[in-house]
C-alpha cells in the first residue's frame, strides 16, 4: 500500500481570505482521513512584526481604502523573487525547519510569498516538493501570485483561470476548484427562488468602522417594512455593540445581533440577502450559500475582482452609499422581489458550494499521479 500523503498547508494573518481557505482545506483533508497541518510561517518567524503589519493592513482597508490601493500596486511590481531582506530570511530559515520537521509529502500555499522562498529552500536542499498555490484572488489577479514558481494552481472560477493563462502559465496547471469554502456548505440546503421573502431577512457584516453599523444599518431597514436585519459583529463586537443596540432599540422587533460565531455557513443559507465588503472570504461565502450579496465596503485593487465575479455571475452588486443601499434592496423586492429571485437561480446555476473539498480531490489525485 502507497504511504498516505501528508500536507503542510501555509497561510498568512495579512486577510481573512489566506486563513479561511487555508482551515477550510485543512477540515476537508481531515474528513478525507488525510493529515494535514496548517502554519503562519511569517508569524511563527516575526510574531510582533507580522502582528502590527496585520493590525496596519485591516486599520488601511477599513479607513484607507485608497492608500491601501496604492500598496497593493506596488506590491504588483516587487520581484519576490530575490531573496536576501531581514524579514524573508527569517521566514525562510522558519519554513525549512518546518519542513525538516514535519517532513510533508505535499506542500499548498494560500499565500503569494511562500512559494518563492519555497523555491529558495528546494534548491539549497536539492530536494523539491509538490507545491499547490490556492490563489484567494479572483480575476484581478496580482503578478505576486503569476510571478510565483510551482507545479499547480487551484483557482476559484472559469474567468480567472482564462486571465492566468493569458500570463502565460500553462493551463494543465490551472485548475478551477472554487475558493475552499467551509465543507459545511455542501451539506446545507439553500433558500428556494420560490420563498416568500416575507420577512426578507438580511444578514450584515460591517467592517470597524463605527459610522457603518448606524448608517448602512439604518439604510437596509429603511428599504422596506419586511426586512429583518441580523447584525454580525464578529471580532468587533466591544467596538461595535453600543451602536448596535442603538440601531436595535430605534427598530424594535427587526434587529438581532450577534458577536463571534461559527455559524456563518448556517446563517447564510437561512437569509435572503448578506451585506458585507467585498472579501474574497465573504463572497465566496455568499457564492456558496446562494446567496445574493450587496458590496458596501470595497478595497480598490485587491477586491475589484471579487465584485467583478459577483457581477458576472448575476448575483451580486456594489452599494458604497447608504441610500444606493436602500434603493437596491426596494428594487430587489419589487414584483414579489423578481430580482432577488432571477439572482437565486443565477447563483444555483454557477453552483460553487464545494471548494474545499474539490481542492482537496484535486490535490490528491495530482499527488498521486506524480508519485
Amino acid at each position: 500500500m502507497p504511504t498516505p500523503p501528508r500536507l503542510l498547508i501555509l497561510t498568512a494573518a495579512f486577510g481573512e481570505g489566506h486563513n479561511s481557505a487555508a482551515r477550510n482545506l485543512a477540515l476537508a483533508l481531515t474528513a478525507a482521513a488525510v493529515e494535514s497541518q496548517v502554519c503562519d510561517p511569517c508569524l511563527l518567524a516575526t510574531p510582533w512584526l507580522t502582528q502590527f503589519v496585520s493590525r496596519l493592513y485591516r486599520f488601511a482597508t477599513d479607513y484607507l481604502p485608497q492608500v491601501w490601493k496604492k500598496i497593493y500596486d506596488s506590491i504588483d511590481r516587487i520581484d519576490l523573487g530575490s531573496s536576501g531582506t531581514f524579514l524573508t530570511r527569517k521566514t525562510e530559515a522558519l519554513l525549512a525547519k518546518l519542513i525538516a520537521d514535519y517532513q510533508p509529502t505535499v506542500i499548498v500555499s494560500t499565500y503569494p510569498l511562500y512559494p518563492y522562498l519555497l523555491d529558495h529552500i528546494f534548491r539549497h536542499t536539492g530536494q523539491p516538493l509538490p507545491v499547490f498555490t490556492v490563489v484567494t484572488d479572483s480575476m484581478e489577479i496580482n503578478s505576486a501570485w503569476l510571478r510565483a514558481p510551482g507545479d499547480f494552481w487551484l483557482v476559484t472560477d472559469a474567468a480567472t483561470r482564462e486571465a492566468m493563462i493569458r500570463s502565460r502559465i500553462a493551463a494543465e496547471r490551472i485548475i478551477v476548484t472554487g475558493f475552499p469554502v467551509d465543507p459545511e456548505f455542501a451539506r446545507l440546503t439553500p433558500l428556494a427562488p420560490t420563498d416568500p421573502c416575507e420577512p426578507f431577512r438580511v444578514l450584515f457584516f460591517p467592517t470597524a468602522r463605527r459610522k457603518a453599523v448606524a448608517t448602512c444599518g439604518s439604510a437596509i431597514l429603511m428599504a422596506s417594512p419586511a426586512v429583518r436585519l441580523t447584525l454580525v459583529l464578529g471580532k468587533n463586537v466591544r467596538l461595535l455593540h453600543a451602536d448596535a443596540r442603538a440601531l436595535q432599540q430605534a427598530y424594535p422587533g427587526r434587529v438581532r445581533i450577534l458577536g463571534w460565531t461559527r455559524r456563518v455557513p448556517r446563517l447564510l443559507t437561512q437569509h435572503h440577502l448578506v451585506v458585507g465588503k467585498a472579501g474574497g472570504a465573504t463572497v465566496h461565502e455568499a457564492i456558496a450559500a446562494h446567496c445574493p450579496m450587496l458590496i458596501h465596503h470595497l478595497v480598490p485593487g485587491q477586491e475589484e475582482g471579487n465584485l467583478r465575479l459577483l457581477e458576472a455571475i448575476g448575483a451580486g452588486s456594489l452599494a458604497a452609499e447608504p441610500p444606493i443601499l436602500t434603493a437596491k434592496i426596494s428594487a430587489i423586492l419589487t414584483h414579489q422581489a423578481a430580482i432577488w429571485r432571477s439572482m437565486k437561480i443565477a447563483l444555483a446555476t454557477h453552483n460553487r458550494n464545494s471548494g474545499a473539498i474539490a481542492a482537496a480531490a484535486c490535490i490528491l489525485q495530482k499527488t498521486q499521479a506524480c508519485r
